[in-house]
């Protein structure tokens, strides 16, 4: 029996979503498979939840459920083999002035500013980019489990990253990430591996990444990460590295 199969399905129940445009691949129809009520979504389920290749936005707990396509396929990096390469070593060194704090899990001005700048820089006409106050803090603001709000800043004390988290018994999921779009140094590399410290930290086996779609190229940093490991058919395994150039 799987984890999600040891669910109290008396309490967790399942329904499937109409389809809707795939925000990752063009010209294509998506469908959510949403875990509900989203209250009643503990610790334990939850966990198991996102071990079976769920994830959250808000307080919808969702995973892929389309009709014709299975693109999205969630990632983990086990944390006990995971070895930085020589570029992440670069990256973890010329950020180590980075200050993490632990924030509450509610509205901030200043957090609001600096997402609307990521937006506008890395995703524009997405969609996101015109998210207003409220649906900003639905997505990254709203939560019924066990969340972590971090920011991140410079010597200076200016605010450069903030990263949502959410924190399993068996390690943490990476749900949602921003930064200040014109500082060089691929700060989203550096966060994953802040999150990847935290979880060897807390002695905890996994870090959850998400879902990687091989056709996506902004997905494409996930598997710099090695070992990392793909839900496929129902199994975590670990994803063959790419083969070389010749």
């Amino acid at each position: 029996m799987n984890r999600l199969q040891a669910l109290p399905f008396s309490v967790v129940h399942f329904y499937a979503t109409a389809p809707y445009p795939c925000s990752y691949l063009p010209g294509r129809q998506a469908r959510s498979q949403v875990a509900t009520p989203s209250h009643l979504v503990n610790a334990d389920a939850y966990t198991a939840l996102v071990a079976a290749g769920f994830r959250r936005s808000g307080t919808f707990t969702y995973r892929p459920h389309c009709d014709d396509c299975q693109a999205c396929i969630p990632v983990r990096v086990p944390v006990a083999r995971f070895t930085p390469n020589r570029t992440q070593r670069k990256i973890w060194r010329r950020h180590a002035d980075l200050r993490p704090l632990v924030a509450s899990l509610g509205w901030s001005s200043e957090h609001y500013a600096l997402y609307q700048r990521y937006q506008r820089s890395r995703h524009p006409g997405g969609g996101m980019d015109q998210d207003n106050r409220e649906q900003y803090a639905q997505f990254l603001l709203a939560s019924s489990v066990n969340t972590r709000l971090v920011e991140f800043r410079d010597s200076a004390d200016t605010l450069v990253m903030v990263s949502i988290i959410d924190v399993l018994n068996d390690g943490l999921s990476s749900v949602y990430t921003f930064y200040d779009p014109d500082l060089p140094g691929s700060l989203g590399t550096w966060n994953i591996l802040w999150q990847i410290e935290q979880c060897r930290q807390l002695e905890q086996a996994w870090l959850y990444l998400g879902y990687w779609i091989a056709e996506s190229p902004k997905m494409a940093y996930k598997t710099a990460f090695r070992p990392i490991q793909a839900l496929q058919a129902g199994t975590w395994q670990d994803l063959p590295a790419p083969a070389s150039a010749p």
